[in-house]
């Protein structure tokens, strides 16, 4: 009967994915930084990426558009999910709709 069942998919962002996102954060903040270059456990905050709130409310704008997304400001998970590259594409990979 496990042969019937369908794969479950992935709850983690791949490489391809994580990819993805680098390169919608470089186009959506015009960063001076190729996507490839972004470590993907590397805090978007601070020391990693030193993106500021602004910046993270244009990539949640982004994000929210081309993955179906629902994602809000007073969302008491947001520290979490833009923790990092990995914590960011775990959450799309997650709850896409796209």
């Amino acid at each position: 009967m496990s042969e019937l069942t369908a794969p479950t998919p992935s709850r983690d962002a791949d490489a391809a994915l994580l990819l993805e996102v680098a390169e919608l954060v470089v186009s959506a903040l015009n960063l001076e930084v190729a996507a490839t270059e972004i470590e993907a456990d590397a805090p978007l905050y601070g020391d990693g990426l030193g993106l500021d709130s602004i910046d993270i409310l244009e990539i949640a704008l982004v994000v929210s558009k081309q993955y179906g997304l629902q994602l809000k400001a007073g969302d008491e998970e947001n520290h979490a999910i833009f923790l990092s590259l990995r914590s960011l594409g775990d959450h799309i990979a997650t709850h896409r709709t796209k």
